[in-house]
């Protein structure tokens, strides 16, 4: 939130000015619930339609897999959503490779989910294990950089290792977790884009001090390659279903003894802590407010329980504390150091060198050709 606005609150969601992007209509509505509406009328809204379109999906996932060791793969952490893609994979009788990243956070409770998605579907599970001494390298630099995403570099890991391991085995379909009925709702401001291998390198180089040998990278260009050039596909399989969280919860419990970890992603002791305490601290950002915003623009959630759980704790606070000591002593950091950059100003990832000026060649160049098809009455 800038300092010279005054505090508002959408008078639909959660959504409130702590998003330095958010805009108002008269009604009070922010910008959020109107983009929400305008996607979903983008997607499917007739379920038999759905159905038509998820199983003829399903059949190009199985076509295209012939004669291949695997026709699909999924990444998995633990958590509700990628759990539940691998129990429709199987139920769908597609032959999914897992990929799971393993960068030193993981919980107990996301370990023992996993071995109990291997244990249902009997999927084969590729493990990243990530080199510790050049992660905690990276973490450190991030840290000291004092960007917002800390997150990129896991995604950008397991991301990278998906698309690698689908040039190894030929695969052509990455079924995801994502989804509009829960993920719907994130400002830009709030994290950074995953495929940005320059700018992970560009922090690196000014506070990092170890060299990285085995990181794996993959730049924004190869990944629109692999995902425009048909060779290796991202598909959202839950937006082709009633997607309920609650309901989806039982079922994952129910047949693959899963259990809940406490919050959206807290299934990575790191993505718990970075989530539930430094944004909110450092950052002013609470995450949980994009999260139920989407629930409740999809019916899945009371805008007023939504304002009451905003004012429990993000986790329990005794566990923060614990969290706070497991970090400092994980990432070679002191009391004070740790103090120190919380109290620091956050300095936004453009400060460091990034791929935002090829991004946005490529936008113009696609905007241009996509105006001249219809010009030319092609579209």
């Amino acid at each position: 939130m800038t300092k010279d606005r005054e505090y508002q609150i959408c008078t639909r969601c959660v959504m409130d000015t702590t998003d330095p992007n958010i805009t108002f209509d008269e009604q009070g509505v922010c910008n959020h619930c109107h983009e929400y509406e305008a996607r979903k009328k983008k997607l499917i809204a007739d379920p038999g339609q759905r159905q038509r379109t998820l199983e003829d999906i399903i059949a190009k996932v199985k076509k295209d897999g012939q004669g291949k060791e695997y026709d699909c793969i999924i990444g998995v952490s633990g958590g509700v959503d990628s759990t539940y893609v691998a129990y429709l994979a199987k139920e769908w009788g597609l032959r999914g490779l897992l990929v799971h990243l393993d960068n030193g956070w993981n919980s107990e409770l996301a370990v023992k989910n996993i071995e109990n998605i291997v244990e249902y579907t009997g999927f084969d599970l590729y493990t990243l294990v990530i080199d510790w001494e050049e992660f905690k390298d990276l973490q450190r630099a991030f840290f000291k950089a004092d960007v917002i995403d800390l997150e990129l570099l896991s995604d950008h890991a397991i991301f990278a290792t998906v698309y690698r391991l689908a040039r190894k085995y030929k695969v052509k379909h990455l079924l995801s977790g994502e989804n509009f009925a829960t993920e719907a709702i994130m400002p830009s401001a709030w994290n950074w884009r995953k495929s940005d291998a320059t700018n992970i390198k560009a922090i690196h180089k000014q506070f990092g001090s170890k060299k990285l040998k085995t990181f794996p990278f993959m730049s924004t260009v190869i990944k629109i390659i692999y995902q425009y050039g048909g060779l290796a596909k991202s598909i959202p399989v839950l937006n082709y279903l009633d997607y309920n969280k609650e309901a989806v919860m039982k079922v994952i419990e129910e047949k693959m003894h899963w259990k809940y970890y406490g919050g959206k992603h807290y299934e990575s002791i790191f993505t718990r802590f970075y989530q539930g305490y430094i944004l909110p601290k450092k950052f002013n950002v609470d995450k949980r407010k994009p999260h139920f915003s989407t629930l409740i623009n999809s019916g899945q959630m009371n805008r007023e329980d939504a304002i009451n759980y905003l004012e429990d704790p993000t986790y329990p606070e005794n566990l923060q504390s614990e969290d706070v000591g497991l970090l400092c002593k994980k990432l070679s950091f002191t009391d004070e150091e740790f103090n120190s950059y919380l109290k620091r100003e956050p300095i936004p990832h453009l400060a460091y060198n990034s791929d935002e000026g090829l991004i946005n060649f490529i936008r113009n160049i696609y905007r241009k050709t996509s105006f001249k098809k219809k010009s030319d009455g092609y579209a």
